[in-house]
């Protein structure tokens, strides 16, 4: 746990200061806040380990009796003077400011960069904190770098901060850490994170656009059928044609009622259905069900198993690369994938390494792999198997690009499809009725 001496504001303007112990510079701050202390400083001067005991030092003593004391710290009037009220809201915003995608992205590219130049871990990360703006993602790297110094490992930091960082960035700095080459993965958890952030924009361009379009026909479709469809037919009544509104607009206009007069059971029910999935979702067996029908699921399905399986052979090469054996590789390298089939799928190759069979038959009789990648390895184990692959990996890059392609030349063709069903039913339901009273069609039957 870490020591901190810290400087803050308190809410009559009193300057206070003391040293603490916390496990990170972040739950201080918010605990700072939460007590009605604005900091101002707070600046690390020891660290201890997190599975000692908590030990009781001289001067330190735990957060919560300071602000039950806070009277009793030192005071100083004049310092808070100095600071106007821009600076306070300026300190204020920057302790809490967000941490993005970007962020841990630029984070990642200085610490390879630095690595390649055969700066330590310490050393470099003390550079990249110099440098970062955001105070908040700041504290996280202060805190890992206490971590490093004690002795940790980068990723035994970043687990209590799985918020922050994704899980599969954790598993391939653990890797990289366990191997020795966490150059290589910092490269590849950052290209890691540039490709997911290039997918995502590419869908959203797809997707959300269509999306407002598809809940804004809707909105129109509730919208005509609630107010103009009735005023139609009153003006049909008042008139007393014998024209008849089209059957699926009084069909859908007695949904509508149906729904506006009983809208909580619908509610309920929907309610229900999304509660019960998550439930099951959370079970052992839920899990494993929601992860095999990701690698199924129509469109997506086999694109996330490529990824899935292009990380695995990556993180296994930089372990076969380190002179780790292929079970020991598989081992470290399972982490490196979420996905509970695909784990499954890997504590089966470990198994069948040690019964003596091989380990690639279980990517083959799951049926997720195409052939060539199981021949590709078969022959690596023949041949070179860090050698093939590299060969294998450049293979599932130009695959995955290929799918991603195909992905973005369907999606949008099953949106418009989708959209264009909702966009003839408005018509039908909703416009054909106005046009009928605005070309004046029911007035020849009132005549006669």
């Amino acid at each position: 746990m870490a020591i901190y001496i810290y400087r803050g504001i308190t809410e009559n303007g009193q300057m206070v200061k003391n040293k603490v112990e916390e496990t990170s510079k972040q739950r201080l701050i918010k605990r700072l806040k939460n007590n009605g202390i604005l900091p101002i400083e707070i600046v690390q001067t020891a660290y201890k380990g997190r599975n000692q005991r908590k030990q009781r030092k001289r001067n330190t003593t735990d957060i919560e009796e300071i602000m039950k004391n806070v009277n009793t710290t030192k005071l100083n009037k004049t310092d808070s003077k100095s600071l106007s009220t821009y600076e306070r809201i300026s300190m204020y915003l920057g302790a809490t400011e967000k941490i993005t995608p970007r962020d841990i992205v630029v984070f990642t590219r200085n610490f390879y960069l630095l690595k390649k130049a055969n700066f330590n871990n310490i050393h470099a990360l003390s550079t990249i904190i110099q440098s970062t703006e955001n105070m908040t993602f700041r504290s996280i790297l202060e805190d890992i770098l206490a971590g490093v110094e004690a002795g940790d490992y980068m990723y035994s930091t970043m687990e209590y901060y799985s918020d922050v960082f994704p899980y599969i960035y954790i598993n391939m700095i653990k890797v990289g850490e366990l191997s020795g080459s966490l150059t290589n993965s910092l490269k590849q958890a950052a290209d890691y994170l540039d490709d997911t952030e290039k997918i995502n924009r590419k869908l959203k361009s797809i997707l959300i656009p269509n999306i407002i379009q598809f809940v804004g026909l809707l909105i129109l479709l509730f919208a005509g059928t609630i107010f103009a469809i009735p005023q139609i037919q009153t003006l049909f009544d008042e008139i007393g044609t014998e024209t008849e509104l089209p059957k699926v607009t009084i069909w859908f206009s007695g949904v509508v009622d149906n729904i506006m007069a009983f809208w909580y059971i619908p509610v309920i029910i929907i309610s229900i259905i999304v509660a019960s999935i998550l439930v099951y979702i959370r079970t052992l067996k839920g899990k494993y069900n929601y992860h095999y029908f990701k690698y199924t699921m129509p469109i997506f399905g086999k694109l996330i198993y490529a990824l899935d399986f292009s990380r695995l052979m990556k993180a296994m090469r930089l372990n076969l690369q380190n002179g780790m054996r292929i079970q020991d590789a598989l081992e470290v390298s399972k982490n490196v994938v979420n996905n509970y089939v695909m784990r499954s799928i890997i504590e089966t190759s470990i198994n069948n390494m040690l019964t003596g069979y091989s380990w690639i038959e279980p990517f083959e009789k799951a049926g997720f792999s195409s052939k060539m990648t199981t021949e590709m390895l078969k022959i690596g184990m023949q041949t070179d198997l860090t050698e093939m692959l590299e060969k294998l990996i450049e293979y599932m890059d130009l695959d995955i690009d290929i799918q991603l392609e195909r992905i973005m030349k369907v999606l949008p063709q099953i949106v418009y499809i989708i959209v264009g069903i909702v966009l003839i039913f408005f018509v039908v339901v909703v416009l054909v009725p106005c046009i009928q009273v605005y070309m004046g069609g029911f007035l020849f039957p009132a005549y006669l």
